[in-house]
């Protein structure tokens, strides 16, 4: 017999099917499946969703497993399985005591797992039963039952601080000479993931760099580097960012961004300047949020001014709509909305825009793209493997998003893509170079900022 009992609700399934095997550790623990997860395993197997994929990777891996013995005991089946060195259990009571309520099918299928756990309690006597789920209220109702209840290690895991910008005390008669030196020779003590650097004199002047892969140094010249743009940065981690992306140095961004810090508009407005400069040759805009999850199968692929394009991507309409109007010359108001609605197709065709629901792109290949991942923090590690897997060598990707706003019940702030991601900016990449930036300011306006100042005190604590 195995060492641990994992009975796994239906959201860790969902997660991640591959921590199946993981929690299986070789064989020494067991995997239990109550009759309800497969129940609702068989739904989300229709979905189009990255939800529905993960569903049907687990029905596969099933359709794998040998049947080694069904048991009948206490008024429950027990299929016992094994998928190579990967013991699962199916099981099922003959009577629940939970009657199924279908006004809250969702509380009545949690109650029923949780019998589950409880019976297992009873079956495998002598060993460590541990009901796993991603949902509090899930564990909050095996606590009730007298069931031992743990979230995913992996949810547990820390996540570093970083030091995305540095600050350091340089003689001003240094700042005519240092672009495209080595930081090293000014400070000793850089490490990787020190992205951007701001350089103080005595005299009261300072200099700003981005710091390219290698360590050199790149000064920001504004009356350069975001000369024409009809949208400019206007603060300082603004400027790095689209520093970074303008002077073509890096093959990745990872952005974490508070709401209203004008993210996707600044990574739309450098793409397009890449693009106008012949770098690259379209935008593709993949945005995973709620939406896109529950209504991706019905969205398809999204071109032109089709108008499921705005009611699914108002993010990106808004930003089209906004640099649209930083190009038009005044009119008058009669003409005005006319005017952008032209203008906004003019950029979505000059700029050969696409949007692409993450669920679609297992089997393209995209090339010669600036590829924005927006919305990230609600994006899952498989689908975020999924999606830069995609991207051959003529690619940029900019991922951008916010930990303060996950809205993806199967991910929290340790385990979501954006977080993976920004572990890995304190690891030198050898063939991909990186940057990484926090935008910490709304510039939205007082509403935005109150709210994030507010709010984030209460989603910290979760």
């Amino acid at each position: 017999m195995s060492n641990k009992i994992y009975v796994l609700d239906t959201n860790i399934i969902l997660h991640n099917f591959h921590m199946i095997e993981e929690l299986s550790d070789a064989g020494n623990n067991t995997i239990v499946i109550p009759e309800t997860v497969l129940i609702e395993l068989e739904n989300f197997k229709k979905n189009f969703s990255e939800l529905g994929f993960q569903a049907r990777m687990f029905a596969r891996m099933l359709a794998t497993c040998k049947v080694n013995e069904v048991d009948f005991r206490n008024d429950c089946r027990i299929v016992k399985m094994k998928q190579e060195s990967t013991n699962i259990h199916l099981f099922a009571k003959i009577k629940y005591d939970s009657d199924i309520d279908s006004n809250h099918l969702d509380e009545s299928n949690d109650k029923r797992i949780v019998e589950i756990a409880s019976a297992a309690q009873e079956y495998y006597k002598g060993h460590k039963v541990v009901f796993l789920s991603l949902d509090i209220y899930a564990r909050m109702f095996g606590l009730l039952a007298n069931v031992k209840v743990e979230s995913l290690r992996e949810d547990r895991s820390d996540v570093p601080d970083f030091e995305f910008v540095k600050t350091i005390e340089l003689d001003s008669s240094y700042f005519n000479t240092i672009n495209n030196k080595d930081i090293r020779d000014y400070d000793k003590s850089y490490k990787y993931g020190n992205y951007s650097y701001i350089f103080n004199s005595n005299d009261g002047n300072s200099l700003y760099a981005v710091i390219s892969d290698g360590g050199i140094i790149n000064v920001i010249d504004e009356a350069e580097d975001f000369k024409g743009l009809e949208v400019k940065p206007i603060n300082l981690k603004q400027k790095f960012f689209m520093k970074s992306v303008l002077s073509n140095l890096y093959d990745i961004h990872i952005i974490d961004a508070r709401a209203g810090s004008g993210k996707t508009l600044m990574a739309f407005t450098a793409a397009m300047r890449l693009i106008d400069k012949g770098l690259c040759e379209k935008i593709v805009y993949v945005r995973n949020s709620i939406e896109s999850v529950d209504k991706g199968a019905d969205v398809g692929y999204l071109a032109g001014n089709d108008e499921k394009f705005r009611i699914y991507n108002m993010a990106l309409f808004d930003t089209l709509e906004f640099i649209a109007k930083k190009k038009l010359k005044k009119r008058e108001n009669s003409d005005m909305q006319m005017a952008i609605e032209g203008k906004i197709e003019e950029l979505i065709g000059k700029y050969h825009i696409e949007k692409l629901w993450p669920g679609e792109a297992r089997g393209r290949t995209l090339s010669n793209a600036i590829v924005i991942l927006d919305e990230w923090q609600n994006s899952s590690n498989n689908t975020t493997q999924l999606i830069l897997s995609r991207l051959d060598n003529n690619c940029k990707a900019i991922v951008i998003g916010s930990n303060r706003q996950i809205d993806n019940m199967y991910l929290n702030r340790y385990n979501n893509g954006l977080t993976s991601l920004l572990k890995q900016t304190k690891y030198e990449q050898n063939d991909l170079p990186l940057f990484a930036i926090e935008l910490d300011r709304s510039v939205r306006g007082k509403f935005s900022h109150f709210a994030d100042e507010v709010f984030t005190k209460v989603t910290k604590d979760k």
